[in-house]
Order: C-alpha cells, then sequence, then structure tokens
C-alpha cells in the first residue's frame, strides 16, 4: 500500500495554500480528545461546560512544548526555527504532553480543583489524540522502521512503501497507534467503572504504559526520527514517564489506604472515598434560583392561614356576630 503524493489539499489563494493531512489529524484526534474527556468530566462528577476552559489553557501550552522540545532535540533543527520553519513541521508528542500537563495545573489552579482528578480525565483522551496522530506519520511518510526486503511481509500495515526511497519499511507508526488504541480502551473503561478514589489510577496508567510502548518503539524507529544527536532525548523521557507511572501507582494507593482504610474505594461505611460533585457558576445560579423560589413558596404558604385556621375564624365571627 503506498502512501498519498500529495500532502494535503491545496486551497487555490494566491500560490496555493495547502492544509497539510497531518493537521487535519492531529486536530480530529484533538476534537476526538475533547470529547472523551467531556465524557468523563460528566460522567465522573465534574461540570462537562468546563472542557473549553480546559482546552484554552491546554492546547496553546501543549504546541508550545510540542515544538520547543522539538527544536531541542532534533539535530537539524534549532530554536531560531521555532517561527521560521514551523511549516515544514516539528512537533514532539513528549514535547506535547509537558505543555499540556502544565495547561491542566493551571486549569486546575483557575477551578480550584484535584490536579489528579482532572488528569484522569484527560489521560484517556491523550491517548487516543496520539494513536490518531500517529497516521499524520502515515501521510507524511515518516517514523517507519528498517526496510522490509522480504517480499512476503511486503504488505500493509505489516510496512509501509515509502516513495522517496521506493522502499518498503516496517511501519511502526501503525504499530505504535494500535497500542496506543489498546491503552485508551483500558484506560477509558477504568475511568468508567470505577468511580470513586484515588485520584490519578488512569494518570499512572497511561505514564506507564505509554512510557513502555514508547521506549520500546523509540529505537527501533529509522535515525533519521530519532531525537538527540548523541542521546535518545524521546527514549530517556519514555522511560522516565514508565518508571513515574508504576511509582506513582504504589504511592497512590498507600496513600488511599492511610486515609480511607482501603488501597481502592474505601473500608466499609466510608464514605468520603466517594467522589465530590462540582457544579459551574451557571449550575449554581440555577440553583440559588430553584432555592429562592421554593423559599419564597414556602413563606408564602406560612403567611397564608390554612383552612382550618380560616374556618375557625370565620366560625369565631359568626359567634360574635350571635352574640
Amino acid at each position: 500500500m503506498q502512501n498519498l503524493l500529495n500532502p494535503g489539499i491545496t486551497i487555490p489563494i494566491g500560490d496555493g495554500f495547502t492544509i497539510y493531512y497531518y493537521a487535519i489529524i492531529i486536530v480530529f484526534g484533538i476534537i476526538c480528545a475533547a470529547v472523551v474527556a467531556g465524557i468523563l468530566f460528566k460522567h465522573r462528577n465534574l461540570p462537562a461546560d468546563w472542557i473549553l476552559d480546559l482546552l484554552l489553557c491546554v492546547l496553546p501550552l501543549g504546541i508550545i512544548g510540542a515544538r520547543t522540545f522539538f527544536c531541542l532535540t532534533d539535530p537539524s533543527t534549532s530554536i531560531a526555527d521555532w517561527f521560521t520553519k514551523f511549516r515544514d513541521g516539528g512537533l514532539s508528542i513528549i514535547g506535547g504532553v509537558i505543555g499540556g500537563t502544565l495547561g491542566v495545573v493551571l486549569f486546575c489552579l483557575i477551578h480550584k480543583l484535584n490536579f489528579l482528578r482532572v488528569a484522569d480525565c484527560v489521560v484517556p483522551g491523550v491517548i487516543l489524540a496520539q494513536a490518531i496522530g500517529r497516521w499524520g506519520n502515515f501521510a507524511n511518510q515518516e517514523v517507519y522502521g528498517p526496510e522490509i526486503t522480504n517480499p512476503a511481509l511486503q504488505w500493509f500495515p505489516m510496512g509501509v512503501f515509502i516513495d522517496d526511497v521506493q522502499e518498503w519499511h516496517y511501519a511502526f507508526f501503525f504499530y505504535e497507534s494500535v497500542l496506543n488504541l489498546l491503552i485508551f480502551i483500558g484506560l477509558f473503561l477504568l475511568m468508567w467503572k470505577f468511580t470513586k478514589k484515588p485520584h490519578g489510577l488512569a494518570l499512572s496508567g497511561y505514564l506507564f504504559g505509554y512510557g513502555v510502548v514508547r521506549s520500546i518503539m523509540e529505537p527501533l524507529r529509522d535515525s533519521q526520527f530519532i531525537l538527540g544527536s548523541s542521546l535518545p532525548i524521546s527514549q530517556v523521557f519514555a522511560l522516565c514517564m514508565a518508571i513515574g507511572g508504576a511509582v506513582l501507582f504504589v504511592a497512590i494507593l498507600l496513600v488511599n489506604k492511610k486515609l480511607h482504610g482501603s488501597f481502592f474505594g474505601a473500608a466499609e461505611g466510608e464514605p468520603s472515598a466517594i467522589l465530590p460533585r462540582y457544579y459551574s457558576a451557571e449550575e449554581r445560579k440555577k440553583m440559588e434560583e430553584e432555592k429562592r423560589k421554593k423559599l419564597s413558596a414556602a413563606n408564602a404558604n406560612k403567611a397564608e392561614p390554612s383552612q382550618k385556621e380560616k374556618d375557625v375564624t370565620k366560625k369565631s365571627e359568626q359567634d360574635q356576630r350571635e352574640e
């Protein structure tokens, strides 16, 4: 299966403005990630309309982190190329994760939320976006493995045909995409089924799962797609993510055991491990209005005499007239 020679859709503006397939795929992945996060926000007692605030915090910092990390670690690119060669490509997933994490921290500070609780809703969408985004590598004919010389293995998705060199290479972008998709399914089901404390289970699973996958796949790529001139930076970061995820998972369970008497959830009769519900400003305003209406109705009913009181008063008036 050969890749498309046309890198994107060209709009007839001036000399022609091309919207690259890579960009379209990345944007589609971001939309899917936002939808997944919104679903989990609502399911896990967070206002779904806060997703817009989350995107406004995460997207700019994620893009800045992805581009900066690439420019700092790619041997053929310098930090001076940050703006001048932006449309030539060059984004790092790990840099995007670092920048996006700072965006989540900012979002949590604004809304006064627990970082681990929000991260649990976000990371399933992130790994899904990464699974989708790997298909951008297919469109760009990049992130592939060694050459396939055995004709019996020269078929997609085992391999991918690279037009520039007219050779078949192992389709590592596809392998990583499938593995990321499996991680997404596992994390999403975990967050859907488990709606109690401790926070951070999905985050630790993401760090460990993606860290292991990336650390294995990174050294197998063609050397031109490995960031770092002497040190494989992405692989080092991936290993740190895997180790950090394992350590975080153990720490989360120990802390929850100490606070609630159980590694998962809480000991019998302990309600504090249930996820509390948060409300948006608009929801709180509606709740206050409903509360005022109920209070006004209650006061009106209290002020108005009951039928029994009316009958007693009427009889008393009649007795007074008879006297």
